[in-house]
């Protein structure tokens, strides 16, 4: 496996900004210089689910100690908690930084929790979207404290997810699922296009690509649904239609613009197509399946042109994922029994050796082309 910095080296090297000479000599300087100590996918993984089977275990814990506790102690108890996992963080910051980094990603997640709690101990006015926002708000001072990314990350999941209750709440019974699903969308596009990781906090960069991958799918059916059975509920108020549009494309576009200004432009192409999604799918037909595959298609081609293969392989599942979602809904049931599983054993054989097929080829090109 190539060291990280080879990478920056060769396309400096090709662009001209350096000569064989200097870049022989860094390649030396870096190979005689002591690497610092990482730790490996095994001890990731093991620092990862400790800090899931920590957070289970506290959550039951406190469960079951609830009832029996008067409200003071509720409280206090709330507070040693997520207190108490920021200073472990902070006790073995010196000597384990990922275990330090998984303490304090603990104590993230137990905000939420003490937020809520404290709502209920005290019989706060309900208003469940404020508690995502503090929420967000403790991540986001955890990220300029700390400069860890599971913070940030936090923070990029939880404003998204108190700007989407405040809508879930304004909209309550209208018609403002369309909207909403934009939002998602984009934005999920706008976190997938937040490479190169040489760009610099490359541990935020590589978790905001994954969290875009996860939930471009998702997202991209939720639309499809919401906006086909829209036609059922109210139509939004002018007060809300405007700041809603504008919201759901702007802020995904200023999103992605701050994460890489290069991703703007086939950031607006694809606000502009998920929009029309929206008006396609109201009209029911094949029209939802064609802007779902357009769509998954501009997904591989950004991918291709920015020569990233995780676009490409994200692209090449929500096209072969449409044309299943297809067959089973507009196809399946138009053949007989017989007919119909023997054209789904030759779409996934056929269908899929050619997608497979066509995927190896762009991941190749993709990588030939970046050495």
């Amino acid at each position: 496996m190539s060291p990280p910095w080879e990478s920056p080296l060769r396309r400096w090297i090709e662009a001209g900004l350096l000569d064989g000479d200097a870049a022989a000599r860094i390649r030396a300087w870096e190979s005689d210089r002591p690497g610092e100590a990482s730790p490996r996918w095994p001890a990731w993984l093991a620092l990862g689910l400790g800090g899931l089977l920590l957070g289970a275990g506290v959550l039951l814990f406190v469960a079951a100690h609830w009832e029996g506790l008067g409200p003071a102690q509720r409280f206090l108890l709330v507070l040693v908690v997520v207190g108490g996992l920021h200073l472990a963080g902070a006790f073995t910051a010196g000597r384990s930084p990922g275990l330090s980094a998984a303490f304090h990603a603990c104590g993230t997640v137990s905000l939420g929790g003490g937020i809520f709690l404290s709502g209920q101990i005290f019989h706060l006015r309900e208003h469940w979207p404020g508690g995502l926002l503090l929420w967000a708000i403790g991540a986001w001072i955890g990220w300029w404290l700390l400069r860890q990314w599971p913070q940030a990350a936090s923070g990029a999941l939880l404003a998204p997810a108190w700007l989407v209750g405040e809508w879930i709440v304004a909209t309550e019974s209208l018609r403002g699922g369309a909207v909403l699903g934009t939002f998602i969308v984009l934005l999920a596009l706008a976190y997938l296009g937040a490479e190169p990781f040489s760009t610099g906090h490359a541990a935020l960069r590589r978790a905001l690509v994954w969290i875009g991958a996860l939930g471009f799918i998702p997202a991209s059916l939720t639309l499809v649904l919401v906006s086909a059975g829209s036609r059922m509920d109210d139509a939004l108020p002018a007060a809300l239609v405007v700041p809603g549009w504008i919201g759901a494309v702007g802020l995904p576009v200023a999103v992605g613009a701050v994460l890489r200004r290069s991703s703007l432009p086939p950031l607006a192409v694809a606000a502009i197509w998920v929009v029309a999604g929206t008006f396609l799918a109201s009209h029911g037909g094949a029209a939802p399946y064609l802007w779902g595959a357009v769509l998954a298609v501009g997904v591989i081609a950004w991918g291709v042109h920015e020569r990233r293969a995780e676009r490409i392989n994200l692209g090449i599942a929500g096209f072969a994922l449409t044309v299943l979602v297809f067959y089973f809904s507009d196809v399946m049931d138009k053949l007989g029994r017989s007919a119909s599983l023997v054209g789904l054993g030759l779409l996934f054989l056929g269908g899929g050796y050619l997608l497979e097929r066509t995927r190896r080829r762009l991941v190749a090109n993709v990588r030939d082309s970046a050495r």
